[in-house]
Order: structure tokens, then C-alpha cells, then sequence
């Protein structure tokens, strides 16, 4: 049961809540160096997704390993990021955002110096996984940091500049790998360690500090369920072979996997609801716009594995080189870069259902366009702006928003890690279930196009359920009486 707390003076900074990172009534020039703060921790996190892809041979030279083995690099990253999500945001509602966003920063940069310093591949797995675990607290406890230091009116805006920064580290990680690459691998690492230390002194300086309060206990038989059901989850779907997905779905190398997480994911259900403090609260899960948002997100995950075949899709159709046709990607990202601040504008003015549904019908036209594009390469590059603008609209802020706006400020960051674990099974399962369609038609641009005709179609579902959010004025209605239950 939350405790209610005395209202603010008039013209003072708001009190925080429970976890005691709140400031929701301060000065433009203190959010704007909160955000600051937050953009470049984000950005960190980001950078060492889109980095890592160029350092990958020259790891695999240097330790004598395989593709097969080097696959752990990206897949011992997402299975720690997936334990980490909800365990760095709980922990941040219990014991507050600064001392949690700080610890999150600070073992980033631990698990970038054991990658680059590491002797073995072994290690240097051991780095992956701790640089995993930390970055999956980064982005749910800086969302709810934005939550309480912006105003409603205000948070569109600062969630689209977090945005921002994945599509701007998408498209600096390659220049700066390419800078970096020729002075050894380990110096794509080694940079973080900079930024971190940046990160941490302005977090001291600048984030509000946590409020005493009274201690609650941590659900440690809850997160070991969730964490057990999600790794084992993933595990299961990253076994699964696209070439044959059925059989694979059947073999005893997945199914036994699948099996053991769905009895794990429900065991984590019911510890929840006898839980005296739940990792995960029940009425998240019973709440219907977060429930609509987690879909959502979800679906923003499936759409977001499609990119990924982006360039094996210009390979096939165009006949250009892999390293070229990795550039074709540039268009949808950097308009996705563009679109995300834009979008955030867009929140504050006219509320999350307008700008989802008016970014997943401009998706869904993107991605039905691809077979007609497929014979013209202007026609493409064209294409992958539009899907750019449409995906700005969905992933990101505004999908953040809707959550800040409906969960209970005490338990912000734990609601934001569900979108986040929403998004990234979205991703496992759209690769299975894209690499399946395309392996079926031999890898010809017949299947790509059967494939981006299929998401299309889901985001057209997508856009249907988001016209069950609240508008605009719903949407300042509960920004009021989640004022006025606090106070």
C-alpha cells in the first residue's frame, strides 16, 4: 500500500516519491541538466549496441573462435540485459534513481574494461554479460527519472530526445568503430570508460538524491522466476533454426526450453500476487493501457528485427556488396533520428494516441510499399524513410509516455523494464519468425517481400489497438489525479 505524502509548497520542487528521485516541479535549467545527464548515460548504452558489430572478426581472430562462438558475444549480452531490466528498475523504486542509475553506469564500465582486457573468450564473455546486466537498468530508471523531474506537459518531449540518442549512436557507432578499429578491437571498448566516469561525477552533482525511507524487502523468489522463465525463453527462441522452424520448435534442443519458462513465467504470476513488495505489481499487469502499451512494444520489436534484414533484402535484390548495402540501412535510422524528438513534440501536444496511431499507419504503408520497391533504389532509400518516421512514432517515447502517465509514481522504472522485455522477446521472435519465412522461398526476394507483407499486416493490428488508448484530454485527466493522489 502506497503511503500518501504532504503536497509541495507553491513554487517549490516537488517532493519525491517512495524511491525518491522526484523534482517534478523544477526549474527549466535543473531538468535540462537532469536530462543531460540521462541523454548521455543512454547514449552509452546505446553506442556499445551499434559499436560491437565491427570489432566481431577481429575478436573471433584474436581468440581463435568460430561465428557459432561468436554469436555469444550479442547472445550472452541479451540474456543478461533481460535479468538485469527488471531487477536495476525494482531496485530503483526501492532504493531510489541516482544511487541505482549510478551503479548501473559504473558496472557498465567494469564490463567494458573485462572485455577489453580480457585473456581469454571466456572473460570476455564474462564482461558482455555484466555490460548487459548494467545497461538493462539504464534506459527504465532514466524514463522514470524524466517521469519525476517533467512536468506531463513537458515529458513527450525529453522521452523523444532519449529517443534520439539509439538512432544517433546508431549512426556514430559505425564512424567511430571505423576510427577506433584500426588501433585494436579493445579500444571500442575502452572508450566507454570516459563516458562513464562523465556520467558519474554530473549524476553526484546533478541527479536529485534519494529520500530516506523505510526499508522494504526485495522479492528475491520473484525475480528468480522471471529471470529463469525470461533467459530460458530466449535461449529456446534463439535455438530455434529458421530454415526449419517447425522441426526446430519440436526437437528436444527447444520445446524443453519454452516448456520450463512457461512453467516459470507462471509460478512468477502467482509468487506476485502473495508477494509483501512484487518485483512486478499485478495491477500493471490488469491495467488496460498498459497492457496496450506492453503489445505495442511487443509488436515495435518485431518491426525492429526487420531492419535487420534490411541489407540482406538490398543484397539479394540489388546485387550490391554486404558493406553497402549495410548503408541503405542509414535512411530509416536517421529519419527514425529525426522523428523521435519530433515525435515527443507531438506527445505534448496531441497525446499518445494520435502520434501511435498516425506512426504505425505510416509504418504499415512503409512496409506494404516494399515489394513495389524492390526494383528501383531510390525508390528503396525513399521507402526506408518512411518506415524511419513511422518507427519514431512507436518505439521509444511515446509508448514511455503512456506508461509514466498511467503507473503509480512509486513503482515507475519496474513498469517501464516491461516494455523493454516486451520489445526485446518482439525481436527474438521477429528474427525466428522473419529468417523462417525468407528460408522458405530459398532466400530469394520473394521472401523478403512475403516477410515486410506480413509485418505490415501485424502493424495494421497494431494501429487498430492503438486507437483503445486514452486521448488527449483522458490522458490529463489521470496526469491530474495521479497529482492529487500524491498530494
Amino acid at each position: 500500500m502506497n503511503r500518501p505524502q504532504d503536497a509541495p509548497p507553491a513554487g517549490s520542487p516537488e517532493r519525491p516519491g517512495p524511491a525518491g528521485a522526484g523534482t517534478g516541479a523544477s526549474g527549466p535549467a535543473r531538468s535540462g541538466r537532469v536530462l543531460g545527464v540521462l541523454l548521455i548515460g543512454v547514449f552509452l548504452g546505446a553506442l556499445d549496441i551499434a559499436i560491437v558489430g565491427p570489432a566481431l572478426p577481429s575478436i573471433g581472430r584474436s581468440f581463435g573462435v568460430d561465428e557459432r562462438q561468436l554469436a555469444w558475444v550479442f547472445t550472452i549480452y541479451v540474456l543478461f540485459n533481460l535479468i538485469g531490466n527488471p531487477l536495476m528498475a525494482k531496485l530503483s523504486d526501492l532504493r531510489g534513481r541516482r544511487p541505482i542509475y549510478m551503479l548501473d553506469v559504473g558496472l557498465f564500465a567494469l564490463g567494458s574494461l573485462v572485455v577489453a582486457a580480457a585473456p581469454s573468450f571466456p572473460v570476455l564473455l564474462v564482461g558482455r554479460a555484466l555490460q548487459g546486466f548494467a545497461s538493462g537498468g539504464i534506459f527504465p530508471v532514466a524514463s522514470a527519472t524524466i517521469g519525476e523531474t517533467f512536468p506531463p506537459e513537458r515529458r513527450g518531449r525529453a522521452l523523444g530526445m532519449t529517443g534520439a540518442m539509439f538512432g544517433l549512436a546508431f549512426l556514430l557507432g559505425p564512424v567511430i568503430g571505423g576510427v577506433l578499429l584500426p588501433f585494436g578491437w579493445h579500444w571500442l571498448f575502452l572508450v566507454n570508460v570516459p563516458l562513464a566516469a562523465v556520467v558519474l561525477v554530473l549524476s553526484g552533482r546533478v541527479l536529485p538524491p534519494p529520500r530516506a525511507s523505510a526499508p522494504a524487502p526485495f522479492d528475491w523468489p520473484g525475480m528468480a522466476l522471471l529471470g529463469a522463465g525470461l533467459v530460458t525463453l530466449a535461449l529456446g527462441i534463439n535455438r530455434i533454426d529458421s530454415q526449419a522452424f517447425f522441426p526446430s520448435l519440436l526437437s528436444a534442443r527447444v520445446w524443453p526450453l519454452l516448456a520450463v519458462a512457461a512453467v516459470a513465467l507462471l509460478a512468477f504470476r502467482r509468487v506476485e500476487a502473495a508477494a509483501p513488495e512484487p518485483l512486478i505489481r499485478p495491477e500493471l499487469l490488469g491495467n488496460r493501457q498498459l497492457v496496450l502499451a506492453n503489445a505495442l512494444s511487443g509488436l515495435s520489436g518485431l518491426l525492429q528485427s526487420g531492419l535487420v534484414f534490411v541489407p540482406s533484402l538490398a543484397v539479394a535484390a540489388f546485387g550490391v556488396k554486404p558493406a553497402t548495402a549495410s548503408y541503405l540501412l542509414g535512411p530509416a535510422v536517421l529519419a527514425s533520428t529525426i522523428g523521435a524528438p519530433v515525435a515527443g513534440r507531438m506527445l505534448d501536444r496531441a497525446g499518445s494516441r494520435v502520434v501511435i496511431a498516425a506512426g504505425t499507419a505510416l509504418l504499415a504503408a512503409g512496409l506494404l510499399l516494399i515489394p513495389a520497391v524492390t526494383g528501383s533504389l531510390p525508390a528503396f532509400a525513399a521507402d526506408g524513410v518512411l518506415v524511419g518516421f513511422g518507427l519514431a512514432s512507436l518505439t521509444g517515447a511515446p509508448l514511455r509516455y503512456v506508461v509514466l502517465n498511467e503507473a503509480d509514481p512509486a513503482h515507475r522504472a519496474a513498469a517501464q523494464s516491461l516494455l523493454t522485455v516486451a520489445s526485446n522477446i518482439g525481436q527474438m521472435v521477429g528474427s525466428a519468425g522473419m529468417g523462417a519465412i525468407v528460408a522458405s522461398h530459398g532466400g530469394a526476394v520473394s521472401g523478403y517481400e512475403e516477410a515486410y507483407v506480413a509485418l505490415g499486416a501485424l502493424t495494421i493490428l497494431g494501429c487498430l489497438l492503438s486507437l483503445g488508448l486514452k486521448n488527449r484530454e483522458e490522458e490529463r485527466r489521470t496526469a491530474r489525479k495521479n497529482r492529487e493522489t500524491r498530494a
